[in-house]
């Protein structure tokens, strides 16, 4: 669940205000509180996280994953911080705001944006996947473990969903998979890893 507190605040306004090792967003000048994930989320970031990283480590990418960093829109005061954000961390001189408060802006900058899904799917498939799309993103994925999304996006009957989103000539393009489905990406084309690996991982 989340929380809205206060509306009509600009992102700098967010910036100052924003208190340390709290988890808020903007969305459109609302803040939002975002409550405490649950174990099986925070164990499917880990894992996804686990495997992110060696893959950039093993390719030698100038690539990294911040802790708490945010992604901000150009066209409204809305700032995200997705569960995992693969930085491109040779772009982060060109990022305007990037040093004063560790947030990015330019689509150059981040190759990949995770959200796993929780109770509030509808930022996620709606509001986050249009301006990540408008960021310039290169690929987004949405990891609905719990197949909480709407029949069109996990399918009927719901199942645990993978949306990789690809960006093609300023548009994304997707592709679902599920269950023993091996994910294809274009950030990482040599990634050996199937839905359901993701889905187990809070079982490890």
């Amino acid at each position: 669940m989340v929380q809205f507190l206060q509306k009509n605040m600009t992102f700098a306004e967010f910036i100052q205000w924003k208190p340390e090792n709290k988890h808020y967003e903007l969305h459109d000048g609302a803040i939002v509180e975002m409550s405490q994930p649950t174990g099986e989320h925070e164990d499917i970031v880990g894992f996804l996280a686990e495997k992110l990283t060696l893959e950039y480590v093993r390719l030698n990418l100038p690539y990294s994953i911040p802790k708490t960093a945010l992604v901000k829109s150009a066209s409204s005061d809305s700032a995200y911080a997705p569960d995992i954000l693969l930085l491109n961390r040779a772009n982060l001189v060109n990022e305007p705001v990037w040093k004063k408060a560790s947030t990015v802006t330019l689509g150059a900058s981040i190759p990949l944006a995770i959200e796993v899904v929780s109770s509030n799917w509808r930022d996620d498939y709606y509001k986050k996947y249009g301006e990540y799309e408008e960021i310039g993103i290169a690929e987004y994925w949405i990891v609905d473990y719990l197949a909480l999304g709407a029949s069109k996006f996990v399918g009927n009957p719901k199942k645990p969903t993978i949306s990789i989103y690809s960006l093609v000539d300023g548009e994304y393009q997707g592709r679902k998979f599920q269950g023993n489905d091996c994910l294809q990406s274009l950030t990482f084309p040599e990634l050996n890893l199937t839905a359901q690996a993701i889905f187990q991982a809070t079982s490890r």
